[in-house]
């Protein structure tokens, strides 16, 4: 082991992060505090050539694997008890093109990065609703966001990827190179390599209407149901999510409201501003809105508005699934346990995921659910550890209750928690064997096994 360590501070140009480094604890942890675990290493890469040192260092000292671009892995994949952990977090520049309307992300990338480079330029990478976010994980897992209805997931928009392969090499991906791999990183989940630089069509988006509308948690039933005939026709420039809250202490929240339960539709047009209200009307037309802050701002504040509801530090625990319809059975379920929300943090989101993204077809990515109109997931997040058997008991009622109702096994990778594995098959739906077919051509022996993981086809 001292042998791979000192072989690897001479090999790569980042820092080699060891246990005797006095910046170690902060080195090793990860944005999910449930997570405390201790590497043998933490190598901040800050090139590809770190990065396949590093992968080259791991396969041949037979060390377990972890990829950190952000570090939001719920299930923690971005660290590793007595393993190697390949922090891509240097690797984080932005390069536009405005005119091409492209963008070359760096594998370390957050979504605040990239919304900082794109906006000056009236553009934007569709990707997720929280900044800090890493590109990389949610980029390989689907990518869903505020965009997602216009334009489609983040993978429908990624035109190339570099990646560092389990045997060393850096390849090109794309629909003309290495078509295969191309195909399962979108969807695939970090299962088939290190993505060093991502390639991404940006589309137009700048100042945007959204922010959200806050509906008494009484009627909550009725919101649900106006939402769902709603986001089936709305205009496609319009992103609108589903969520439970309590009121946190802000400006718009009447002082007498503040740690109460809300339901709230969290809205973003990007379309002409002033067609915006009549957009949003029948959304106000469902219930009598109780406190709100819609208006015309940056894309990038709408993407970090929710930032501070989650720092760095807290628990999480999370389940999802993807459903074709939101029934009355299930609304029913929802308000059951949403009046339960046991945190400001936690809450259920119900993504829409119809629009751009169903006209994908379900085998042209390795994102085989294009058939689904919904991606809802049960978010616990919490402070205290002490308060993580409560929490988790929420997570897992709540679930357990409206799991019946959602007419599929799989769900959302990026929603998934660590003890979710055995729901690969089903999460990665009809396009699994393939998966595990290009898994077997680009990693058979399993080295990148740390995610939601896919097995080679010959273990399979």
């Amino acid at each position: 082991m001292r042998d791979t360590i000192k072989a690897l501070k001479e090999a790569v140009r980042g820092r080699v992060i060891t246990p005797s480094d006095s910046d170690y604890d902060d080195a090793r942890t990860v944005y999910n505090a449930m997570h405390d675990r201790k590497p043998r290493a933490v190598i901040r890469c800050v090139d590809a050539a770190d990065v396949m040192a590093a992968v080259a260092a791991g396969r041949a000292g037979g060390f377990d694997l972890a990829i950190r671009g952000g570090g939001h892995s719920v299930p923690g994949f971005g660290t590793v008890d007595d393993g190697l952990v390949i922090d891509l977090s240097p690797m984080k520049s932005v390069w536009v093109d405005p005119v091409k309307k492209v963008a070359r992300v760096g594998g370390g990338a957050t979504l605040g990065d990239v919304d900082h480079a794109t906006y000056p330029f009236g553009l934007a990478v569709p990707a997720g609703i929280i900044s800090t976010t890493g590109v990389g994980g949610l980029t390989l897992g689907g990518g869903i966001g505020y965009l997602t209805r216009s334009v489609g997931l983040t993978i429908d928009n990624l035109l190339s990827a570099d990646v560092v392969l389990a045997d060393g090499r850096q390849v090109t991906a794309s629909d003309y190179q290495n078509e295969d791999l191309f195909w399962a990183l979108r969807g695939g989940g970090g299962n088939f390599g290190v993505v060093t630089s991502f390639e991404f069509q940006l589309h137009e988006v700048g100042d945007v209407v959204g922010g959200p509308l806050f509906y008494e948690f009484d009627d909550a039933s009725a919101v649900l149901q106006g939402y769902r005939e709603f986001i089936a026709d709305a205009p496609e420039q319009l992103g609108c999510f589903f969520g439970w809250q309590i009121a946190p202490d802000l400006p718009f929240i009447p002082k007498d409201r503040v740690g109460d339960l809300f339901c709230v539709l969290v809205t973003c047009w990007n379309g002409p501003h002033e067609q915006a209200e009549r957009v949003l009307e029948p959304l106000r037309d469902v219930a009598k809105v109780k406190a709100e802050q819609v208006g015309v701002m940056p894309f990038p504040a709408l993407q970090s508005a929710f930032d501070g509801m989650v720092p760095k530090g807290m628990q999480h625990y999370w389940k999802a699934d993807f459903i074709t319809e939101l029934t009355d059975e299930a609304i029913a379920a929802h308000v059951e346990h949403g009046q339960k929300t046991p945190h400001i943090s936690s809450s259920m989101h119900l993504h829409p995921i119809n629009g751009a993204a169903q006209r994908v077809g379900a085998d042209e990515t390795a994102f085989g659910h294009r058939d689904k109109n919904f991606a809802p997931v049960v978010v616990g997040i919490w402070s205290d550890p002490a308060d993580n058997e409560a929490n988790i008991r929420w997570v897992k009622d709540y679930y357990a209750a409206i799991h019946p109702h959602s007419g599929s096994d799989g769900g959302y990778v990026n929603f998934m928690s660590g003890d979710d594995d055995h729901r690969a098959p089903a999460n990665y739906g009809a396009n699994y064997e393939r998966l595990a077919a290009v898994k077997a051509t680009y990693d058979p022996d399993n080295l990148f096994h740390i995610n939601q993981n896919i097995a080679p086809a010959n273990e399979s």
